[in-house]
């Protein structure tokens, strides 16, 4: 068994904070997070450090083990996108996914569940995804959840709203295969 090194590069702080390495190093130039320069200059990050900023920005860490499939929520009241989302993903092994179909519906399974990643549609009955975005956001145990908006009605206020919201991205429906894994981070080709 390999020993936990007691430092991080930006790349690994990024996937514990589920951020990108570019906002880890602009934390770090801002002094928000205090790194260690290496002899060639390299930012390295104390883990006692990374958890002190996680706790005083109300961060939670993601402690997933190499290989251990990533936890995703769709949330859309339409039951035909739905199943073809999942059968659009079903060949990406490195997901565990679960669906709501509606706010109120995503609220439960958000406790039940613990997503990492939702796949929300910004407009269904009820509680919508913005207001369901926006709750996520402000609060501490869920603001770490990377949250994809989706619309069928594209237009630069929706995708301004869901940013605004706290989405990572808003993605226009219908979408193909391609947009889909782009989200994931992973080439289409490669998933195959």
């Amino acid at each position: 068994m390999q020993k936990r090194k007691p430092y991080l590069t930006p790349t690994e702080v990024a996937s514990l904070l589920m951020v990108s390495p570019i906002t880890v190093r602009q934390w770090a130039a801002k002094g928000l997070l205090k790194a260690e320069l290496t002899l060639g200059g390299h930012r390295r990050f104390m883990r006692h450090e990374i958890e002190r900023f996680a706790r005083d920005n109300g961060l939670s860490l993601q402690h997933k083990s190499a290989g251990a499939a990533s936890r995703l929520l769709i949330v859309d009241d339409d039951p035909q996108l739905v199943t073809l989302i999942r059968e659009m993903l079903d060949e990406h092994r490195d997901l565990v996914i679960e669906t709501a179909v509606d706010g109120f519906d995503a609220g439960i399974k958000v406790q039940q569940f613990v997503p990492e990643i939702m796949l929300m549609d910004l407009m269904m009955p009820g509680l919508d995804g913005f207001e369901v975005c926006r709750r996520l956001k402000s609060d501490p145990v869920t603001r770490g959840i990377r949250v994809i908006a989706m619309t069928g009605f594209p237009s630069p206020e929706n995708n301004a709203r869901a940013l605004e919201a706290g989405a990572e991205r808003c993605i226009s429906k219908p979408f193909d295969i391609t947009t889909l894994y782009d989200v994931f981070g992973q080439p289409a080709a490669a998933a195959r």
